[in-house]
């Protein structure tokens, strides 16, 4: 296995030689703007992973994956004269999802926009379920409540504490 420093200095390689050539032109009118944004080597340098963006509706994106296919072979060995490595990895062209990625994003984030606004006007028009403050809070006595205690204090009566303990169980009643 290659040390992963190498790996990375020849896909950044490989990146440069295939943009270049592509830039130079491909003789494949199939063949759209085309934007190189990442290639990935294996770690035994055998396979590289061209990641590609295409300007334009479904089927120019059809077109030149079909066109970036059909020159894989002249690429790989445009890349083989300009690398110093004793075998040239194979070439993989695959579609990269950025844009369609940052469309979703672009669309989850104005969802977002929308619901926070609707939620604030929510917040703005609500109103209380029940009172303002909920929390119970301290009676305040007046003087006519006090006088009023006092009386229904005589009405109470406290029987006595024996009246109110229990008996003590014998033997037999407990089993």
């Amino acid at each position: 296995m290659a040390d992963p420093a190498r790996a990375r200095k020849m896909a950044d390689r490989i990146k440069v030689i295939v943009a270049k050539r592509i830039e130079r032109g491909l003789r494949d009118p199939r063949l759209g703007f085309v934007t190189i944004t990442d290639v990935k080597v294996t770690g035994d340098l055998q396979h590289a992973s061209v990641f590609y963006t295409v300007y334009g509706n479904a089927e120019e994106r059809a077109d030149s994956a079909a066109a970036l296919k059909a020159a894989t072979g002249m690429l790989r060995s445009e890349v083989g004269k300009n690398i110093t490595a004793r075998l040239t990895p194979s070439l993989e062209f695959i579609a990269d999802a950025i844009p369609e990625n940052a469309a979703l994003i672009d669309d989850l984030l104005r969802e977002a926009r929308e619901r926070d606004t609707q939620v604030e006007e929510q917040a703005r028009t609500a109103k209380y379920a029940g009172e303002e403050d909920p929390y119970v809070k301290p009676r305040e006595y007046d003087e006519a409540d006090e006088d009023d205690d006092e009386e229904d204090d005589e009405d109470v009566v406290v029987a006595p504490a024996a009246q109110h303990a229990e008996a003590p169980l014998d033997e037999e009643s407990r089993q």
